[in-house]
């Protein structure tokens, strides 16, 4: 086999590699939009839109307790656990937030 030969063999293999790549990245974000689609559609039913808008307001704040807060939220819509008027009103939902970051506060005692 030749230089060229062997060249191209290689830039073969890594035109397939990246190739391969590319195809599995999509795949990854067709599976995180769907993802994010069915999120979406939870949260829609778990939440009103006051309810919706005070969630996107502390995701601008802080993007990963948002996550937390539609994962718990979830889970206890899918637990049965979320009883009442569905959408949760705005005042049902700030009560679930008081109980998640009541107990997520940090204590800081500063001795001199």
């Amino acid at each position: 086999m030749s230089d060229e030969e062997e060249l191209e063999n290689i830039r073969r293999k890594k035109l397939e590699q990246l190739q391969q790549h590319a195809l599995q990245q999509q795949i990854a974000e067709q599976q995180e939009q769907q993802y994010n689609k069915q999120k979406y559609q939870i949260m829609r039913k778990i939440l009103s839109q006051e309810g919706r808008q005070r969630l996107e307001n502390i995701r601008i704040v802080k993007p990963q307790f948002a996550e937390q807060i539609e994962l718990q939220l979830i889970q206890l819509f899918q637990s049965g656990r979320l009883r009442g008027a569905t959408p949760l009103p705005d005042k049902e939902f700030k009560k679930i937030l008081e109980r998640i970051t009541a107990g997520s506060k940090k204590e800081f005692n500063i001795k001199k």
